[in-house]
């Protein structure tokens, strides 16, 4: 028996086990892939985002031979589809095969490896033999494992804990936070919940009426691949502007014109903003007329990616236009000041990008 005034659910989640896939050594998820056994010749990812992404980049590196499977149209769903196109010319030579809008269907384990039977959306199939696969195909949350529901918390079928801005669940006194709460499944999201948590939690036993208070109100949470190339985004992306219906103008400035890439020997990389370009934007900003409304998305593919996201994060978070980054100085030579850099390409006022091509 355990009792508590109140208590906060960090119970987290799992990866996701295809049903078909044999029990076998030769087959790990992300935690076994870290439990480094030795090098594959033959590597299968089954589904292409970021976590698959991420240890496929490491195995290769090593000198294992890739393959990767993925149901969707193309990899890493979720990132800016300029930003994926220079990741992938860049990884290319780690795979023999990328099958997309491809399922796995089959696997058994052989003394020659695991046969896995993969069939098309158009009906064709395939198979292979692999010294390892990877199952990287989603996480599912542990709400339905902890028996939460002995204690009145309400569990949906997919095992989530709901939960209000404070990260409080039905029941009053109990608080979850973290993957068993929802999408993003990210630690960084996480550790803001439970800051939420545990200030309300401080300030309702305190009697402190502004810890009290705390609510969780992020506007927008980045993502960050963990490739080589980094890959990190955060907000809206084009294909999600185009969705909702949202004119957006895009400021994507390469870094083949950044010095410091270039010094680094690195200059594959892009950063990519978009801002606000519907009929009213920008009014009532300070900066009508001048320049486009507010940053809306954005990201980069290179070195550092993850390092330098936050900036546009913050951006979003504060509602800057085009005019507040690209007028905020960037220190030089560095590869933060391409994001000042991109931001004066959709002002159009970028003097360091080389003019087109005719």
């Amino acid at each position: 028996m355990v009792a508590f005034k109140k208590a906060i659910i960090a119970a987290g989640s799992q990866a996701v086990r295809l049903p078909f896939m044999p029990d076998d050594p030769r087959v790990v998820d992300s935690t076994g892939a870290l439990a480094l056994q030795g090098v594959p010749q033959k590597m299968l990812i089954v589904g292409g985002g970021i976590i698959g992404l991420e240890m496929g980049t490491v195995y290769s590196t090593l000198g294992a031979r890739l393959d990767v499977v993925e149901m969707m149209d193309g990899l890493m769903q979720g990132a800016d589809r300029d930003l994926v196109k220079v990741w992938e010319k860049m990884n290319k030579h780690r795979f023999d095969n990328i099958l997309l809008k491809t399922k796995t269907v089959g696997a058994q384990a052989t003394p020659e490896g695991i046969q896995v039977q993969f069939e098309g959306l158009d009906g064709t199939k395939s198979e292979g033999t692999y010294d390892l696969v990877l199952q990287a195909v989603g996480r599912t949350p542990n709400g339905k494992k902890i028996a939460a529901d002995k204690a009145g918390v309400s569990v949906t079928d997919r095992g989530f804990i709901n939960v209000d801005i404070q990260m409080r669940t039905n029941v009053p006194h109990i608080f979850a936070i973290g993957d068993i709460v929802g999408q993003p499944m990210l630690a960084h999201k996480a550790v803001h919940e439970a800051h939420v948590a545990a200030e309300v939690i401080a300030g309702e036993l305190q009697g402190n009426k502004e810890l009290a208070s705390a609510a969780f109100n992020a506007r927008v949470i980045p993502s960050v691949a963990y490739t080589d190339p980094e890959v990190a985004w955060v907000g809206l992306t084009e294909d999600q502007a185009k969705q909702q219906g949202i004119k957006v103008k895009k400021g994507l400035f390469p870094w083949a014109a950044s010095g410091r890439a270039i010094a680094n020997g690195r200059d594959e990389g892009v950063t990519k903003l978009l801002f606000d370009d519907s009929p009213e934007a920008g009014s009532g900003d300070g900066h009508a007329g001048r320049g486009h409304g507010k940053i809306l998305g954005g990201g980069m593919v290179g070195t550092h990616a993850g390092d330098m996201i936050g900036e546009i994060a913050l951006a979003i978070e504060m509602g800057a236009d085009a005019v507040d980054i690209g007028k905020t100085i960037h220190p030089h030579p560095t590869l933060g000041e391409s994001i000042g850099m991109a931001a004066e390409v959709a002002h159009g006022s970028c003097t360091d990008v080389p003019p087109a091509r005719k």
